[in-house]
């Protein structure tokens, strides 16, 4: 087994303002440790992890590919996640390199399908709008977690852009609910992308997702 990341820098400070990994954090690492042979295989040469807290599933995705290959670039809108995440790389001798930003947006342009690897665990339980307008203004907490309507507004936002940063062999791992209707996410990729989708690891309530092209 590959060993979860060293997260005892983290201090209780930073897990109010940094979501502490859960359940969900540790379904994504058992998806990308079931993929572990066909990740390295692929050789990735920019590896971009969506929202990354506190920088522990890209440090997992360096323990499986290395450290010396691979650009890990991590954005985060929350200042102390890009300050955690930098740290977990460094705990980890992963060189993370973490941007705060929103998405991807300021690196859409630049990383045109050029992105090997896209790791996502947003922000998906069902809010009111309000509440994720409210989370991603003030860049807090509640803006890994607040997703609005049926979970899927910040999703959403992504979805539209990941197919035109996918390199030729590109993918994208992405954590959901059943709520958030897995089938219409699927169908939606494959109509519009051509991407198409698994579902790589399934618990009672989470589901991780990997899209590849077809």
């Amino acid at each position: 087994m590959i060993p979860t990341p060293d997260l005892s820098h983290l201090t209780d400070q930073d897990k109010l303002y940094v979501y502490d990994p859960a359940e969900d954090t540790f379904l994504f690492l058992d998806a990308l440790e079931q993929d572990a042979e066909d990740l390295k295989s692929q050789k990735p040469l920019i590896c971009l992890e969506i929202g990354s807290g506190s920088g522990c599933v890209s440090a997992f995705m360096g323990s499986i590919l290395g450290s010396t290959n691979t650009l890990y670039l991590c954005t985060d809108i929350n200042n102390r996640a890009s300050d955690c995440t930098h740290r977990t790389g460094r705990c980890n001798k992963i060189p993370l390199d973490p941007i705060t930003c929103d998405l991807a947006h300021p690196l859409s342009k630049r990383l045109h399908h050029s992105v090997d690897i896209i790791l996502f665990n947003p922000p998906y339980v069902p809010t009111e709008s309000e509440e994720v307008l409210s989370a991603q203004s003030d860049r807090s907490i509640s803006g890994s977690w607040a997703g609005g309507t049926d979970g899927m507004e910040v999703t959403n936002r992504l979805l539209g852009d990941v197919e035109a940063l996918l390199s030729e062999r590109g993918k994208f791992y992405l954590v959901t609910l059943e709520r958030n209707n897995i089938p219409e996410i699927c169908e939606r990729m494959f109509r519009t992308f051509r991407l198409q989708c698994q579902v790589r690891v399934k618990t009672s309530d989470h589901l991780e997702l990997t899209s590849a092209r077809s």
